[in-house]
């Protein structure tokens, strides 16, 4: 399979012209990757542009590449939506690796009243920066034709006003209704959004305010997953019940 980069202009280039990396996914195509003159590589822009060429020029610092083929995939629909809790080590960020490689569409971190760590207003936009590094970097090597967005920190009232407007999922290990026994239409518009707690589980009041918003509680099994798997494994599930697998 041919190696895959990102890049801004793909999304504008027809067959026939040439496209420039430049910065660091020059560099990671030089230097890391070792692409070569005459090598073919797949471009993407991250919104559904998917372009076919050939090297024309390597260095660290530009690579130019000759498009010979463009295709423009559809915006997935319905979108499956993350929110993780902020945890702590980097249990949210294997999620979020993890999630984007296995097709999530969006990514919303989420401060639980048991979230360890503890993004403050300084820290907020930092770590939404460090996700979407982390979920980049995934969906190139995923070859992902569009890119997950990761939106800013979202409060337990924020997910209450999400709750009417899509078909949200609360992962709690105590639902008596397996995600495998909830039934998902393909041609449905709305958002399916999978809510994974922190290390400590989703406290008791925020289980019940989401569910007074409308959202249901549903299990993986009879295991206790930790926050970095059970999102990914319920993304998993979805994807095979709207059939993208």
């Amino acid at each position: 399979m041919a190696l895959h980069f990102l890049v801004d202009e793909a999304g504008e280039a027809r067959p026939g012209d040439t496209v420039t990396l430049s910065g660091t996914e020059a560099h990671h195509a030089a230097v890391v990757r070792r692409v070569r003159v005459g090598e073919e590589v797949t471009l993407g822009d991250g919104r559904g542009a998917w372009l076919r060429g050939t090297c024309e020029s390597v260095s660290p610092r530009e690579v130019v590449v000759r498009v010979a083929e463009r295709t423009d995939a559809a915006a997935p629909a319905p979108r499956i939506v993350l929110v993780q809790a902020l945890a702590k080590g980097d249990r949210d960020e294997l999620a979020v690796q993890a999630a984007t490689e296995l097709g999530v569409d969006a990514i919303v971190p989420w401060r639980a009243a048991r979230s360890v760590s503890r993004w403050d207003a300084a820290k907020a936009e930092k770590g939404r920066t460090r996700w979407a590094t982390i979920a980049r970097e995934a969906a190139k090597q995923a070859h992902r034709a569009w890119l997950p967005e990761v939106e800013p920190v979202e409060t337990t009232s924020g997910l209450t006003a999400r709750a009417a407007a899509s078909r949200m999922l609360v992962l709690e290990p105590t639902a008596e209704l397996a995600l495998t026994g909830v039934e998902l239409d393909a041609a449905d518009t709305l958002d399916v959004v999978l809510v994974v707690g922190p290390e400590g589980g989703i406290d008791p009041s925020e289980l019940a305010a989401l569910r007074a918003a409308g959202a249901q509680e549903v299990r993986l099994g009879d295991t206790v997953l930790r926050t970095s798997t059970a999102g990914p494994a319920a993304i998993a599930v979805v994807s095979a019940a709207l059939g993208r697998w």
